[in-house]
């Protein structure tokens, strides 16, 4: 009992200090030490702790599928993936579509474009809505990924995953929200859709682009876990929380414009702790989920 007692205070204590994940990264350690990485386990893991920032990347590639659960064909599947983006890059630059000065996250797609065969005809024709999502997402990943290869291999699949397996259930996302702020905070639901604002709000920032543009870093991370590891409803109670965050100052503003507008550039002082609160309210009203949420 003393010894449950300590580690509980223990824990408390990592938690305010900042170190919250110190067992928990030692339990997914073992995990990966497996010869053959257990798929459902790691996405089990990556839905009840945020990921420790040195194995993230790892187990984004194993989650996605770029790399397979076998340890020993990483290297070799990675000189694969490293010589077919290489192969495309090559083609694109032949046909004059990127050049030296071509912005990386325009590479990405392009080579994205490419590979699924939607490659426009020619430079100007103008960008699908689909196309500005995957730009988001990829200048994203770029703040959390040094290897180009590795980036866009990990922004290619995330947008792949997204537009397959959570495709049926982001189109819900923005009634659900409704639902969920019904029964959060009526008053703001109310005044909200007084306004007109609750067909306006910034969805396709939020639920498409998985708060690429909207969040930091540190937060946004947090976030994609969730979702690379089975769970897009975790999207909808990041958008719960920031309404009942900043619900104050939506309440003080009386149109949907300036509702949107304030909605799509929220400070950024603030999204750590908004992103902790999501993740309860998330817990509170789906429970702890193993995966495929």
């Amino acid at each position: 009992m003393a010894d449950d007692s300590q580690r509980n205070f223990r824990s408390v204590y990592y938690e305010k200090v900042g170190f919250r994940g110190v067992e928990e990264k030692k339990s997914l350690e073992i995990l990966l030490k497996d010869d053959r990485l257990d798929i459902e386990k790691l996405c089990t893991f990556s839905q009840r702790f945020p990921l420790p920032s040195m194995y993230r990347i790892l187990v984004w590639k194993v989650l996605l599928g770029i790399i397979p659960p076998h340890h020993k064909s990483h290297a070799s599947v990675m000189n694969y993936r490293k010589e077919q983006y290489w192969d495309v890059h090559h083609a694109l630059r032949v046909i004059r579509f990127i050049n030296d000065s071509t912005p990386q996250e325009d590479v990405f797609l392009r080579i994205h474009q490419l590979e699924s065969g939607k490659l426009p005809r020619n430079l100007a024709f103008p960008l699908e809505p689909e196309d500005e999502v995957f730009l988001a997402i990829a200048k994203a990943m770029e703040e959390m990924v040094e290897d180009p290869i590795e980036c866009y291999w990990l922004v290619s699949s995330f947008v792949n995953q997204l537009n397959s397996k959570h495709k049926d259930a982001l189109q819900q996302l923005p009634k659900i929200l409704e639902q969920y702020l019904n029964i959060e905070d009526n008053r703001l639901l109310m005044h909200l859709k007084a306004c007109a604002a609750m067909s306006k709000l910034p969805y396709d920032l939020w639920f498409k682009k998985c708060f690429a543009g909207c969040l930091p870093e540190s937060s946004l991370q947090r976030v994609w876990d969730k979702i690379i590891s089975g769970s897009c409803k975790i999207l909808v109670f990041v958008a719960l929380e920031i309404l009942l965050t900043f619900k104050m100052k939506i309440i003080a503003l009386t149109t949907a414009e300036k509702i949107t507008q304030f909605l799509e550039n929220i400070p950024q002082d603030n999204t750590d702790a908004i992103v902790s609160k999501a993740v309860d309210l998330w817990r509170t009203h789906c429970g702890t989920p193993a995966h495929s949420v």
